[in-house]
């Protein structure tokens, strides 16, 4: 049985990509969730915590498993999908596929996010998160996403890129450019018309989910 390790994204949870990983697992595949280092906890569990030490918690999960299986694909929504980047080409040669979930090349900023947002509940959603992000966690972000910009042309793992056309958090040109900054040999993009940044609960997830599983078959 194939494995895949889902990576979360910044200030989220296993509840990101839940729907997606139990799919991968109805499909006879062993999903592996965690949390990343200094999430899931308090504000102050986000705040003693760097970038470095969320790159490191997904590498632990990431060669326990390689100890059980010869290649494992890796899974990353957001943030998420900048660690698993990473992990993709430090650990080229065991990575059989790479699945980006809203991946913030390009990020909006919160002051462009309250000018796009439609309604009242998702300011209110969006301006309790700022509130209670540590500004030093966001930093710790925008290094994150700054410093992948070294990590994208180096990508030689067979990708797959998802990006939600109403994605409130990161720009659309962010897929495009992705596929063409990625240098894999197979890259694919799929865009979705009626999807914000949680791509695996939007209104066309069970798309998503069905995409993603082909994707991964396909590779082997």
């Amino acid at each position: 049985m194939d494995s895949c390790l889902f990576i979360h994204g910044f200030t989220g949870g296993v509840f990101e990509i839940s729907p997606l990983s139990q799919y991968m697992e109805a499909h006879n595949y062993r999903s592996t969730t965690f949390t990343l280092k200094g999430h899931g906890g308090t504000k102050t569990d986000l705040l003693n915590s760097s970038r470095h030490d969320w790159q490191e918690s997904a590498e632990e999960q990431l060669t326990k498993l390689l100890k059980e299986n010869e290649g494992v694909h890796l899974i990353g929504f957001s943030t998420g999908a900048l660690i698993a980047s990473r992990l993709s080409v430090q650990y080229k040669a065991r990575i059989k596929s790479l699945t980006l979930l809203s991946t913030p090349v390009f990020p909006l900023n919160p002051v462009e996010i309250i000018k796009t947002l439609g309604s009242f509940s998702m300011l209110k959603n969006y301006a309790s998160k700022f509130g209670s992000t540590p500004p030093k966690a966001t930093k710790e972000f925008q290094r994150m996403v700054h410093e992948s910009f070294e990590i994208y042309p180096q990508i030689e793992t067979p990708t797959l890129i998802v990006q939600g056309k109403r994605d409130h958090l990161v720009k659309t040109k962010s897929a495009a450019y992705l596929k063409e900054t990625i240098m894999a040999p197979r890259k694919e993009v799929l865009i979705v018309d009626k999807s914000g940044h949680m791509v695996c609960h939007c209104e066309e997830s069970d798309r998503i989910l069905n995409e993603v599983l082909q994707f991964i078959q396909s590779v082997g």
